[in-house]
């Protein structure tokens, strides 16, 4: 993390004038001043400045959705993200292991443990409710480990079958249990076929002329609950002439970790990530979700204060990374394109749109296809309110936004929705079927696949 002297340069630039408050979702819940970009900005001056950091002031970090939407409107070119991920440090440092300023939690095996928060001297705010922690600790423990993970969908797939599942979320008790619970049964998608879960091998090669080498991040919620997602990517990628590398001892990127001030977990996720594709010997590292491609692109502000050289392989690595819509317009599209008669809407993926300025590149991929009607979702700028590990942490919150992407969402009158996140497809796919509403869902690489291959999606 930046020192204060950074942060503070970094603030500066906010000139307070207010452009920023539509464009926030929480702001647009509460209409409440700290729950805005120039509130949560405001307070990071605070602290800065010696303030300390208040129960208040964590609840008001906590809220942000990380979304960047700010970052889009902003006049000024706050770099917010910045912002955010230091508050969230201090946050997380104070109210889940102790003072801020002392060590977070730890990263995974073979991890050093990050330098201490930037302001040492503020007084720790209250620490998080049991029950809160401990549903944070087994978040980390499980959806960055996409063997636990996958430990879960025989008994998931069984409960489904059953149809007990649908009646836990629609009755009271896991709520009362847990909001995380509550929340993670709503969100559960469908189980996965067996073949659809068959492990990728580690090259698929170039059809035709070889026109690139590169690397495929698996992704953790994508790898187990979104395989086919994978399988669609590697098989375009493959038809643009690429030959495609899919490192067997890659994990977890970091990004849940960084987006919830979790930085030393992060760092060493990041660290291992870049190991890995280092041996692979890629031209570039394709990834297919959006919040991981965010945060691998921040690797080089991540790791910059780190000895043994980090700070160059996290520059060089974050120079590699590519999402998918934006590689495949890099080297310009070649493999021919069958009819698809659909209309489609196109939901941007905050971490996309907002965090990594690509918006262009999907919607012209898509408008490619023959018989491919694109249209476009009214508050397509709005998060959905999926956010990484947001609608686990803050539900209600999250599912009033979901509610509201899914009525815009419904006025399109498209029977396709595409999206190129994990996390999205799962909060609006289940927001839509709070209302008793059903559309497909699929990501831009399994629509792109279906043409490219001549097959109904």
């Amino acid at each position: 993390m930046q020192d204060e002297d950074a942060l503070r340069e970094v603030a500066k630039d906010c000139v307070h004038c207010g452009f920023c408050l539509p464009a926030c979702p929480t702001y647009q819940l509460w209409a409440e001043e700290m729950d805005s970009p120039r509130g949560r900005i405001y307070l990071v001056n605070q602290i800065l400045d010696g303030a300390p950091l208040s129960d208040t002031a964590a609840e008001h970090f906590d809220r942000c959705l990380g979304c960047m939407a700010c970052m889009t409107a902003c006049p000024s070119g706050v770099q917010y993200d910045q912002l955010i991920e230091a508050a969230r440090v201090w946050t997380e440092e104070a109210r889940s292991s102790g003072p801020v300023g002392q060590p977070g939690p730890a990263g995974p095996p073979g991890s050093a443990v990050a330098p201490g928060s930037a302001v040492a001297s503020a007084p720790p705010a209250g620490r998080r409710p049991v029950r809160e922690r401990a549903a944070r600790a087994v978040i980390f423990s499980l959806f960055p480990y996409p063997r636990r993970l996958r430990a879960l969908t025989a008994p998931l797939r069984a409960v489904q079958r059953t149809g007990l599942d649908r009646r836990l979320a629609r009755s009271s008790l896991p709520g009362r249990v847990s909001p995380v619970l509550g929340a993670a049964l709503r969100l559960a998608p469908p189980g996965v076929s067996a073949a659809a879960a068959r492990p990728l091998p580690e090259r698929v090669p170039a059809l035709g002329t070889r026109r690139a080498v590169v690397g495929m991040l698996t992704g953790c919620v994508q790898s187990v609950f979104f395989p086919q997602v994978n399988a669609a990517t590697a098989r375009v990628l493959a038809a643009e002439g690429c030959d495609v590398v899919i490192p067997r001892g890659q994990g977890c990127c970091g990004a849940l970790s960084l987006h919830s001030g979790r930085e030393a977990e992060a760092a060493g996720f990041a660290r291992r990530t870049i190991a890995t594709f280092e041996q692979a010997g890629v031209d570039a590292i394709v990834v297919n979700s959006a919040g991981c491609g965010s945060a691998m692109k921040e690797y080089e502000r991540l790791l910059g204060g780190e000895d043994g050289g980090w700070a160059e392989r996290a520059a060089e690595m974050s120079g590699k990374v590519r999402d998918l819509a934006e590689f495949l317009a890099e080297i310009g599209p070649v493999a021919p394109r069958h009819p698809l008669p659909v209309t489609a809407a196109y939901h941007d993926a905050c971490h996309l749109a907002h965090a990594q300025r690509i918006t262009r590149q999907p919607r012209d991929l898509l408008r490619a296809i023959p018989e491919l009607t694109l249209v476009e979702v009214a508050d397509a700028g709005t998060c959905c309110g999926s956010a990484g590990v947001y609608n686990l942490l803050q539900p209600e919150a999250a599912r009033e936004l979901g509610a509201r992407k899914a009525e815009s969402v419904l006025a399109t009158g498209a029977p396709l929705l595409i999206s190129a996140n994990p996390g999205c497809s799962l909060q609006i796919a289940s927001a839509l079927a709070d209302r008793g509403e059903h559309i497909a869902v699929a990501h831009t690489a399994e629509v792109l696949d279906a043409s490219i291959r001549g097959r109904p999606l």
